[in-house]
């Protein structure tokens, strides 16, 4: 089988990023756990309750932040990403925290784990937005356990609607781009390639894998929150959702 052009495109663009993402992975270890580009404490989400003593993989972990937070509340984590830069940030930062767990080069999409290993996939933007999703999701689905839990995180479908192509340029309250039909995303200023569904797609494919959708979060910001991407502003963010997270369960 051939090898999908983004996964190339990717891993190229994110081993460019990686030393622009060195201090914030260096934040997401040293600090509390809080998620997505406007920092939601764990505290109001509960993403990661009941991780201690289960075996969690994080898909496209890029400096094993989130991967951090599940070693010191007493889970197994292991991470896999396609950068190597990225890993060797991990890696680095692992030995500046004392803190050390397994994490393996390679595509959410064929991550080279047994069948049934895990209790518990999560992404926080990673696979979720940078993996093809019919292949992604099908992946999660053999590494987990039945009545393993899926939890990803990644931009909200009505964003996606809203922001324009212009790096830097904040979404507004219009619509720039069909619903129906939204799957794979190129933009004029990044090489990288993303994906992002409908709802209604989602919750087919996640049925169509053995999953029960058990939530669906659509994040809104606290009204001091700030964040460092230009692509959305607080006053939209606080009236839209620009952040969803999905949590599903493997049944079948």
């Amino acid at each position: 089988m051939a090898t999908p052009d983004y996964l190339a495109r990717n891993a190229a663009a994110w081993d460019g990023y990686a030393p622009g993402y060195v201090e914030a992975g260096r934040r997401g270890w040293g600090g509390e756990a809080s998620w997505g580009i406007w920092g939601i404490p764990e505290s109001e989400l509960g993403l990661l309750d009941g991780v201690a003593g289960r075996d969690v993989v994080e898909l496209g972990c890029g400096t094993a932040y989130v991967s951090s937070w599940v070693a010191r509340r007493g889970g197994r984590p292991v991470g896999i990403d396609l950068s190597p830069a990225q890993l060797a940030t991990a890696r680095r930062l692992q030995r500046e925290f004392g803190l050390t767990f397994p994490l393996v080069r390679a595509a959410a999409e064929h991550v080279p784990l047994r069948d049934a290993t895990f209790d518990v996939v999560i992404s926080e933007y990673g696979a979720a937005i940078w993996s093809e999703p019919v292949r992604w999701i099908a992946e999660a689905a053999r590494l987990l356990r039945p009545g393993g839990e899926l939890v990803f995180l990644g931009n909200a479908a009505l964003l996606m609607l809203c922001v324009p192509d212009e790096d830097g340029v904040p979404a507004e309250a219009r619509l720039r781009r069909p619903y129906f039909g939204m799957h794979r995303f190129e933009w004029p200023e990044d090489p990288s390639v993303e994906f992002h569904l409908p709802h209604g797609e989602w919750i087919r494919l996640l049925r169509a894998n053995g999953f029960v959708v058990e939530d669906l979060l659509e994040l809104r910001p606290g009204p001091d929150a700030v964040t460092t991407y230009g692509f959305v502003d607080l006053d939209w963010a606080r009236s839209w959702p620009s952040e969803e997270v999905w949590r599903a369960r493997r049944v079948g």
